[in-house]
């Protein structure tokens, strides 16, 4: 039986709920709907969830709180939906392990469109062109979505596991700021939020993120990914 996706959307504002209701469920997605933060973990624990579009002002608990909640024991896509458009906001809810940040002037034809380029990669079953990318301290296991660390498991969440894997297929090779984008936001998506994915993603595998040797920058270009790790 074909695995039917489901998205839980989180937002005290009774309209947003049910017109992204009405969108998701229109492209075929069952949708769980939570009025507030602590509903939306109960949600969690009680069903089977694959992405979670999460409103960021809530009475009670915040968005970023609900969000530290769900890392403790989750990596699930987590995409805001905020009517804040401050870049310390984005910041914060990257920073926090968050997938995307949406804000709600955005359509929701183009809301829905995010929700599916996060799941692109993480939808169970992808082909992948090798299952195992060893190098040196770092090994990637592709169809298992894990990463170890000198055999030690890393806690990625799924973007910046898409980010790695992307790297990591690619080894040596100049990627354009414009290529990332392309591969796992498609035409949509702050060109802003890469470099906090970046800079979380060397804080997890690099020794010194400050000066890294796995993920490098290529000034004015992209970046590289240099394979095997160098001391």
């Amino acid at each position: 039986m074909e695995h039917i996706t489901t998205v839980l959307v989180v937002d005290d504002e009774e309209d947003i709920v049910n017109l992204m209701r009405d969108f998701l469920e229109a492209e075929g997605y069952t949708v769980l709907t939570a009025s507030d933060g602590t509903i939306a973990l109960d949600t969690l624990v009680a069903a089977s969830v694959d992405c979670v579009l999460l409103d960021v002002m809530m009475p009670g608990r915040s968005g970023f709180d609900v969000l530290r909640r769900i890392r403790e024991t989750s990596q699930v896509p987590v995409l805001f939906l905020s009517a804040r458009q401050e870049d310390s906001d984005k910041i914060r809810g990257l920073g926090l392990g968050g997938d995307d940040y949406v804000v709600k002037s955005a359509t929701p034809g183009e809301i829905v469109a995010r929700i599916k380029a996060v799941l692109r990669r993480t939808k169970a079953g992808e082909p992948t062109p090798a299952s195992r990318l060893d190098f040196g301290r770092m090994a990637i296991d592709v169809r298992a979505r894990e990463l170890f660390i000198e055999g030690k498991p890393v806690a990625l969440t799924p973007r910046e596991f898409d980010l790695l894997q992307l790297f990591a297929e690619h080894p040596r090779q100049v990627l354009t700021r414009d290529q990332i984008f392309e591969q796992l936001w498609g035409p949509y998506g702050d060109r802003h939020s890469l470099t906090v994915h970046i800079g979380r993603l060397r804080e997890k595998i690099e020794e010194d993120a400050t000066n890294p040797r796995y993920i490098v920058t290529v000034w004015g270009v992209g970046y590289r990914f240099e394979g095997m790790y160098r001391s």
